[in-house]
């Protein structure tokens, strides 16, 4: 299993807490030399607080052999032509270890953060990523620029603004997903797809990547290396009595989780429907404080791996090794033990083999029976 990681290092899920130590853009540098020389295989950025091709120019400037990749930059508010320029920029810089990771927002925040008009995602989202990829081969090869879709139309690419071909130009694209719809997108258009933390090893594996399969099916696609790319749910601390705060954390996070429409699905697969119509209540009440009493010890323990640092890695092998090729995880490193217990972890992840969750993305166990 590769694995990655966010920063600041020990960072939990974007917008529920503000990290120990906010990401300061004049250490991406330092951070991204430390990541590599951690053996981490890659170094990912969300959207949310910083634009995260920024972060990636300075991290693919500072390191040699890291991958880095935005997990996931928002698609719709760019043009196809805008994100395609973005990705290979950073492509070009990079020397080839760059993924693109995209995602699609919901529709409040098109309309009414961006301003925009809203379609329907899933759709949208295959047109888009099949238009940065004819500007891609349009730079790369000469092909004539010829999108004619539903949501863009595009047939003008000048010699003045075509930066031409890369000697790495075959960027891995990625898609934030959680329901049918946009797996089947992926199957269909992608290199892989990073499902919401809120996904368990068994949402993933009977709801998530039949779809995918059934997408590449539709395309006529392998998915001979197509990856599952994981930020999962985790409680980690160095001791069992520093692990009590992260645990009212996680709990936290999957009532908050079970309160949102678009993450409904991931619960109803373990037949938790009365929990998520409970949880939005509370939610329309702004009654915070009184959602994470509504997370059992039994539904802790479906969606987050918890552990001090010297079980987690293991665990988190355990848990996710069939159904994931990458895994998002880390602790602080703010002294040398810590630093030692990373990259100890680090080796317990990357040591399992991907060859498991190579069979299950490819549907072998289903089609041996």
């Amino acid at each position: 299993m590769k694995i990655e990681t966010l920063l600041p290092l020990g960072k939990v899920d974007p917008g529920l807490r503000a990290p120990d130590q906010p990401l300061d853009l004049r250490k991406i540098a330092d951070d991204a030399r430390l990541v590599e020389s951690l053996g981490y295989d890659g170094l990912m950025t969300e959207e949310t607080k910083d634009d995260p091709f920024v972060v990636m120019a300075l991290a693919a400037q500072a390191t040699t052999t890291l991958g880095i990749g935005t997990a996931v930059a928002i698609s719709f508010p760019r043009s196809p032509t805008s994100m395609a320029l973005s990705a290979w920029t950073i492509q070009k810089l990079s020397r080839g270890r760059f993924t693109l990771g995209l995602g699609p927002q919901v529709r409040a925040h098109i309309e009414r953060r961006y301003g925009m008009q809203s379609h329907p995602a899933g759709p949208w989202m295959r047109e888009y990523v099949q238009a940065v990829r004819a500007v891609w081969d349009c730079w790369q090869n000469g092909t004539p620029l010829n999108v004619k879709g539903e949501y863009y139309n595009m047939d003008l690419m000048v010699p003045l603004f075509n930066p031409g071909p890369l000697e790495n130009p075959n960027i891995p694209v990625h898609i934030a997903a959680v329901n049918h719809v946009m797996c089947q997108v992926a199957g269909e258009v992608a290199d892989g797809i990073r499902p919401h933390p809120v996904c368990t090893p068994s949402y993933i594996e009977k709801v998530m990547l039949p779809a995918v399969r059934e997408g590449a099916r539709k395309a006529g696609r392998s998915l001979e290396n197509f990856s599952v790319s994981m930020k999962p749910l985790v409680a980690a601390a160095p001791s069992e009595e520093e692990l009590q705060p992260k645990i009212r954390d996680a709990r936290a996070r999957i009532a908050f989780y079970a309160s949102t429409p678009a993450y409904v699905a991931a619960f109803e697969h373990l037949g938790l429907q009365d929990l998520t119509a409970e949880a939005k209540l509370l939610s329309r009440a702004q009654r915070w404080e009184d959602l994470p009493g509504l997370i059992s010890d039994e539904v802790l323990d479906q969606f987050a791996v918890i552990g001090t640092y010297d079980q987690v890695g293991k665990k988190l092998v355990e848990r996710f090794g069939k159904v994931v090729t990458n895994s998002e995880f880390s602790i602080p490193v703010r002294n040398e033990g810590e630093r030692a217990s990373l990259a100890q972890l680090v080796k317990d992840i990357r040591g399992d083999s991907e060859a498991s969750a190579r069979a299950t993305i490819l549907g072998a166990a289903e089609s041996n029976t």
